[in-house]
């Protein structure tokens, strides 16, 4: 009878206990993924949409969804955002000024603000 409360109370208190290392890497990366797909849905919705001064609510989009997944969402919603803006300030000729804005509105969303702050009048309901 001792051996099966005690074995009773280790099982609560393991069961309690934080998440390994293992599990919590394995958490992370599939956040990540998540995340991953949040922002390509962002994109695609944007090229979808293919409307006037909506891009930065598509950006703010995408990384307020991505960072909801957690600290793996969050960090693909930086590394894909920051090689993104990357590539557009060195390649696409969008200019320095195109950039910041965009940076601006990642991390609006990605650090919890609402992505309507960006959403152009007229945009359909549907995005």
């Amino acid at each position: 009878m001792k051996l099966l409360v005690c074995l009773a109370l280790l099982s609560v208190l393991c069961a309690s206990a934080d998440m390994s290392p293992i599990a919590e890497g394995a958490r992370f990366v599939w956040d990540a993924a998540r995340g991953s797909w949040d922002m390509l849905r962002a994109y695609t919705d944007m090229l979808d949409a293919n409307y006037k001064g909506a891009d930065k609510y598509f950006h703010a989009r995408g990384n307020y969804d991505a960072a909801r997944r957690g600290p793996g969402g969050a960090w693909a919603a930086k590394v894909i955002s920051d090689a993104r803006e990357k590539w557009q300030s060195d390649v696409s000729g969008r200019g320095h000024e195109d950039t910041r804005a965009d940076q601006e509105a990642n991390e609006w969303g990605r650090n919890g603000g609402d992505p309507n702050r960006y959403r152009p009048a007229g945009l359909p309901s549907k995005y």
